[in-house]
């Protein structure tokens, strides 16, 4: 008998350890998947408080966008144009946003360079994607091969701020130096030098529909300093 109870205590025990396993490759499981989520670039990162494009770009010129005009009944103040973003969406931080707007620029610099389409296109509106694509399918029509690197940003500053409706519109003037390196099919640098960084200035902006409980913003346009 003693050696009957003993069997049975051994397969119920070894019953609940299987069970265990299984429950514990279920919840690993489950992790892993949430940990292959992209980043969102203007979430505070861990020990940042609360309060993130230069490339080569497909035109240096103005990208084609229409934004609202401010209303002719306001005078221009970056001031209350943050104010009123604040007032339609308490969470919005000056400091956090120009944060993930630098992260933002890098991602898309460096996808932009890469031909990542996938990685900018939830960071950029319909028609800056489209520029964006456009230029990379000539690229690699004509077999040339972009490299960027973004050696540093010197600047990055909040010029212009407004609500219209719904919508929070921000430009960020980003100062950075970069290399940007175009080769052609055989490998052979046709544009840029690999060891002379450059100065470059983008002027951006970005969008959000404070009511969307989507906390990305959107670029939707890109320029240079006139």
């Amino acid at each position: 008998m003693g050696e009957g109870f003993y069997f049975i205590d051994i397969l119920i025990f070894a019953m609940i350890a299987a069970f265990l396993v299984y429950r514990l490759r279920g919840v690993l499981g489950r992790r892993h998947g949430e940990e292959r989520q992209r980043p969102n670039p203007y979430s505070p990162r861990p020990g940042q408080e609360s309060g993130d494009n230069v490339v080569t770009l497909p035109d240096r010129g103005r990208m084609p966008v229409d934004l609202p005009p401010p209303s002719p009944d306001e005078p221009y103040s970056l001031a209350a144009g943050i104010a009123q973003i604040q007032a339609n969406d308490p969470t919005f931080d000056e400091k956090t946003f120009v944060q993930g707007a630098r992260a933002a620029f890098e991602m898309v610099v460096t996808a932009f360079a890469q031909g990542d389409t996938p990685t900018l296109r939830p960071l950029l509106s319909d028609d800056v994607y489209d520029n964006f694509a456009a230029a990379i399918r000539n690229r690699q029509a004509a077999g040339e091969t972009l490299e960027t690197q973004v050696i540093g940003i010197r600047d990055s500053d909040v010029t212009e701020a407004r609500m219209e409706g719904r919508t929070a519109f921000v430009t960020v003037k980003f100062v950075s130096d970069q290399i940007n390196i175009t080769r052609d099919k055989a490998g052979e640098v046709v544009d840029g030098d690999p060891e002379q960084p450059l100065e470059v200035v983008d002027i951006w902006t970005f969008a959000r529909n404070t009511r969307s409980r989507n906390p990305n913003w959107t670029l939707i346009e890109t320029r240079v300093p006139n």
